[in-house]
């Protein structure tokens, strides 16, 4: 990276959403203009006059085109899954050569995407655990039992020299963030849970008691996730069977997939089930359950977009 004692003074974020939303929190009121939130035309002319409200405090935001946040020391890419992509531009913009780049985005392939527009030497790899919503009223979520963001170099376990550096930077904020020298293991079991916990509870429409009470769901669920080990491993991340702890008083809690089709959004399907299948097609893997999930998800999206209201006098 060229650069001895590195120390992170700009901060830029691209995708102000729930998660975004963290780092806004934060980040923005102690850093004044060192940190900015990426955005361009309608997007960015919204943020800077609406701002944001997370956990019912407004905050204003320093609001830059990419070009303006050029040079920025850590970029935090924070954009829906189907929306990377074309932040692809923006990413590359920001970033110059001793720019830290991580994705803050769950599964295990955002890395891959970033890595073509910009040297896959400038990425950290990372993944988030929050329990974040965004609602009319804004974004919500208990800083009190985030466990926040997990970060680690994919080809060394040792905290480099950049890793150093984002854990100084982070040292004195309240966002709360953690080095994992396994960082690809753990991206993989953060995903195989996600799949297994997620997808089953969200074809149901339940509360996540439902794993604890119905064996069946327990028993699908365990499949999702013997998938998701046996494609890990044939990528050289063989996973432990995940714990499962007791739901207690949280039977009603709905994860994010579930939420987004409450919401009548899209879910991430793609960048669970989608991806899945495609890295175990590339290792002639078969993910029948995957599939059946990928599936039925992908009808409950069209269900909320009103492709099966039918009206009563149709044939």
């Amino acid at each position: 990276m060229g650069r001895n004692c590195m120390q992170i003074k700009k901060v830029a974020l691209i995708g102000a959403g729930a998660i975004g939303g963290y780092f806004i929190w934060g980040l923005a009121k102690s850093m004044g203009d060192n940190f900015m939130v990426v955005a361009e035309g309608e997007r960015r002319e919204r943020l800077l006059r609406d701002g944001m409200v997370i956990n019912g405090a407004h905050f204003p935001l320093n609001v830059q085109t990419p070009q303006q946040a050029h040079g920025a020391d850590l970029l935090l890419v924070a954009t829906k899954y189907a929306g990377l992509p074309s932040a692809l531009p923006e990413i590359q913009a920001v970033t110059d050569d001793h720019t830290i780049v991580m994705s803050l985005l769950n599964g295990v392939d955002s890395e891959e995407i970033i890595a073509t527009a910009i040297p896959e030497r400038q990425i950290v790899n990372a993944y988030m655990k929050i329990s974040s919503m965004r609602t009319e009223a804004g974004v919500v979520f208990d800083p009190e039992v985030t466990t926040g963001l997990m970060y680690g170099e994919k080809h060394t376990p040792e905290k480099t020299e950049r890793c150093a550096a984002v854990e100084a930077f982070f040292a004195d904020k309240p966002v709360r963030t953690t080095f994992v020298p396994d960082i690809m293991t753990q991206q993989w079991t953060k995903y195989a849970r996600n799949i297994s916990m997620n997808l089953p509870q969200a074809i149901l429409g339940v509360g996540i008691g439902a794993y604890e009470d119905s064996e069946y769901l327990l028993a699908y669920s365990k499949k999702l996730e013997d998938e998701v080990r046996t494609v890990a491993a044939a990528y050289g991340y063989p996973l432990e069977p995940l714990e499962r702890p007791h739901m207690g008083y949280r039977k009603l809690n709905r994860y994010s997939t579930l939420q987004d089709l409450d919401a009548g959004r899209h879910t991430e399907i793609e960048m669970f089930c989608g991806v899945l299948m495609k890295k175990a097609a590339a290792k002639n893997i078969a993910v029948p359950y995957a599939e059946g999930a990928y599936d039925l998800i992908k009808t409950l999206e069209e269900k909320n977009d009103g492709k099966f209201d039918y009206a009563e006098d149709e044939t």
